[in-house]
């Protein structure tokens, strides 16, 4: 099946050189581009792409609030990954909680965007387990004191599931959580998706922010 995608960033040049690498590998294609985040926003409402290419800083409509406009759009299933230019910066953690299921640099290479789009569309985790522990962990750190109240109910969650979401914020693949639980990786897979839907969450990444901002998960407190 073909992932199709979008890129939305003001540079030209950017939009070119990522329109071209990505249409260059296998079973991608590039179906639009935005100059900005309204543009993003109505084209992402318009042709529903699988991912969008997201860069956060651009004129009018920044990529914060473009991603917050689509990931709350009914019945529209785009999944952002995020462009910054810094590997930590501040903002990316402002487009974790707007929606955004995962982030890039730059300066990454062809196959490491292609890869990256990859898993976000498979709803996977930012691009690695590693980094999502140490991503997720930070973010829980600098919005600590400003994040919202999170209305969803923990204890909707079987015994089971709570275990699979505990370890899936600290970063494990399913493959990992099989072997932690001893269950065979399918039954991850199978309570992944029972988690998603209780919760209402739109991917893994989304469920890793839940673990963190519901305090079922601290920074510093994990079995890594």
């Amino acid at each position: 099946m073909t992932i199709r995608v979008m890129i939305a960033d003001d540079q030209a040049m950017v939009r070119e050189a990522f329109s071209v690498l990505l249409d260059a590998q296998p079973g991608l294609e590039v179906t639009a581009t935005a100059v900005d985040g309204l543009e993003a926003v109505a084209k992402a409402e318009e042709l529903r792409p699988d991912v969008m290419v997201m860069d956060i800083r651009m004129p009018g409509l920044n990529g914060i609030d473009a991603t917050r406009r689509i990931t709350r759009q009914p019945g529209l299933d785009t999944k952002i990954l995020v462009l910054t230019t810094f590997n930590l910066d501040e903002y990316v953690y402002e487009a974790l909680r707007a929606g955004a299921s995962g982030f890039l640099l730059k300066d990454a290479s062809g196959v490491q965007l292609a890869e990256a789009v990859r898993t976000v569309a498979a709803g996977e985790a930012l691009l690695s387990p590693g980094l999502t522990k140490r991503l997720i962990t930070e973010f829980a750190r600098l919005s600590s004191s400003t994040r919202p109240p999170v209305q969803v109910r923990i204890d909707e969650l079987t015994h089971r599931e709570t275990e699979v979401l505990t370890l899936v914020a600290q970063g494990l693949s399913n493959a990992e959580i099989a072997a932690e639980l001893v269950v065979a990786e399918q039954t991850v897979k199978t309570h992944m998706g029972s988690i998603l839907q209780k919760l209402q969450l739109r991917d893994r990444t989304q469920a890793a922010v839940f673990a963190y901002e519901t305090g079922l998960v601290s920074p510093g407190r994990t079995n890594l």
